[in-house]
Formats: structure tokens, sequence, C-alpha cells
């Protein structure tokens, strides 16, 4: 089964987050341990399924990543809403992991790539079949939990 179209929020004239839902670009991004580890820059959508599937989150300076590689993809559904205080929340992720999670560079994501990623998250990915029906991307646990 080939890779869905992925494609950034942005780059999309007639996508807009659903209502009812936060745009949560912008929003601080912290792991487990509470701690910052950098903010939502852009939103990856699925045109098939119109739904968002990854966070592109910009990690935070501190970390000393180079421009080219300080970003990360998150599947939607390991991460969690604070709307009070506008925060995103990655329960698998803290300020140490982070460090050996797979960067995204803007490339077209593969397969591969996102198998990396649920792998880096401590997930097992979907083998074969419905690789989206997994509670790593479901979209209503993102933003359920507020």
């Amino acid at each position: 089964m080939d890779t869905p179209v992925l494609r950034r929020l942005r780059d999309l004239t007639d996508f807009e987050v659903a209502d009812g839902n936060p745009d949560v670009r912008g929003w601080t991004v912290r792991g487990g341990d509470g701690q910052a580890l950098g903010v939502v820059h852009e939103l990856i959508v699925d045109l098939q399924a119109l739904k968002v599937r990854y966070l592109d989150i910009e990690l935070d300076t501190r970390f000393h990543i180079n421009e080219h590689e300080n970003h990360i993809l998150l599947p939607i559904g390991v991460a969690s809403l604070d709307s009070d205080g506008d925060n995103v929340f990655v329960p698998a992720l803290n300020a140490e992991s982070v460090l050996n999670y797979p960067p995204y560079v803007e490339i077209q994501i593969t397969r591969e790539y996102e198998t990396a990623m649920m792998r880096a998250l401590g997930l097992e990915p979907v083998p074969d079949g419905d690789f989206y029906g997994s509670p790593a991307h479901d979209v209503s646990a993102f933003y359920r939990r507020r």
C-alpha cells in the first residue's frame, strides 16, 4: 500500500482546522517531565482522509540541535491538549529522549520514517493493513483529553 499524500496545512488553501478544535500552531510542547521541548510549527495533513496525522515540532534551541535537524514529527494521537495553558503534552518524550528521536527535514514522509517515529515512541507500528488505524494516529484522542 502506498503512503498517502501528506502535506503541510499552510500549503493547503482550502483546508483549515475543524470548527471547535483549536489551531495549536505556536503552542508549547511539553514532555512527560513537564519540560518544554519546543513549539508546534505546523500540522501535517493526510489529503485523502482529510485528517491531521502529525504535528511538526520545532525543538527548543537549548537542545543545541543544528537548524537543519531541529524539527520532529509526532503522530497526533501520542499528544494531548491543555487548552487552558496552550500546551501540548507528549508523555512518551522528555528532554533526554527527544535527542534520540528521528529528525524531520521536510522531506517526503516515507513509511520507513513513520515506522522509525513509532519505535522512538516505544510503539509498535501496525503491520501492513491500516497503518493510521493505530491509537498513535487517533486525532480524536488528541482533542478529547483537554
